[in-house]
């Protein structure tokens, strides 16, 4: 069977929750077998000795099966492949809340720390994987993405053939978003402040820019109440770009604690330190359910550590 993306279902299981590597051969080239072509797209990074020995294992599987060292390279061909081995994780020490579950969707309360999808150096130990393991959901996909730094709702679609439906509210900005952040208190700053500004995120950088230009992303800031230096915000983001909040209230001059990235990029060889969470959090998602119609709120049960209390 094919999905509606022209690619065929993957021959190979999930493993650990984990969906195997896809790969398409390139449509133009002259080389005389598959060997030949994974040795110079990947032998350098993955060295030939891996690649030689995954092959005489037969990990490497087309929709026909098991390709062996010899055979011949076939344009556009498909093949997909599990790591052989996976660097070691230290596992996120928080759980993931499910806060609704239905044979549409599940809805969930992620802790900071925790990746949504593999992603870089978080491939196992993610919402995505867990959730598929934990609820025996193997084709459990996400509508949407939080960044890993952030606490909060997430929303992850049950059945593929639904997820164009709810990507789509998101994509159409039919999703109400609200999001609350600890950060310092300005008694200058007048809220509340409709921020709008054109931001980029380069790939291989870990923080995102403002530049000149066209707005791209807004986001509405509210002073909630304050004490002690400090203040609740509550962030209304009009938009979805990266780090799009984070960049918006270091614009203000209050970035929000926690924040590894802004003002400051600190070393990313530093360790977690779990007991410093940034303190952001996805409060709510509001919306109208593309297939039923019916009107959801799933709100947060976490607080923010930087703010006890009631």
């Amino acid at each position: 069977m094919r999905r509606r993306s022209g690619v065929p279902a993957s021959p190979l299981p999930q493993r650990d929750g984990i969906d195997p590597v896809h790969l398409r051969l390139p449509q133009e080239g002259e080389w005389p077998t598959v060997r030949a072509y994974l040795l110079e797209r990947y032998g350098r990074a993955v060295g030939p000795e891996r690649i030689a020995a995954m092959l005489a294992r037969g990990e490497f599987v087309s929709v026909d099966g098991p390709i062996g060292p010899d055979a011949p390279f076939a344009p556009g061909a498909h093949l997909w492949f599990h790591r052989d081995e996976t660097p070691y994780e230290e596992p996120v020490p928080f759980r993931i809340e499910v806060l609704h579950r239905d044979d549409r969707v599940v809805v969930v309360d992620k802790p900071h720390f925790l990746a949504t999808t593999p992603r870089g150096r978080h491939i196992t130990d993610t919402a995505l994987a867990r959730l598929r393991r934990d609820l025996d959901l193997p084709a459990l996909s996400p509508a949407h993405r939080l960044d890993r730094l952030t606490a909060g709702v997430v929303l992850f679609v049950v059945d593929p053939r639904h997820r164009g439906a709810y990507q789509g509210l998101f994509e159409r900005r039919l999703v109400g978003k609200e999001y609350e952040a600890i950060a310092r208190y300005d008694a200058a700053l007048e809220l509340p402040a409709l921020v709008r500004s054109r931001i980029v995120k380069e790939r291989g950088v870990m923080a995102a820019r403002e530049v000149p230009g066209e707005p791209n992303a807004e986001s509405l800031v509210e002073l909630v109440e304050h004490r002690d230096g400090l203040a609740r915000y509550r962030l209304l983001p009009h938009t979805g770009r990266t780090h799009q909040l984070r960049v918006h209230m270091n614009a203000l001059g209050v970035p929000i604690l926690g924040d590894p990235l802004y003002p400051v990029v600190r070393p990313d060889s530093e360790p977690e330190d779990y007991d410093a969470p940034l303190q952001l959090l996805a409060r709510a998602l509001e919306f109208a359910d593309p297939l039923s119609g019916e009107r959801f709120r799933f709100t947060s049960r976490r607080t923010l550590s930087a703010w006890p209390g009631p």
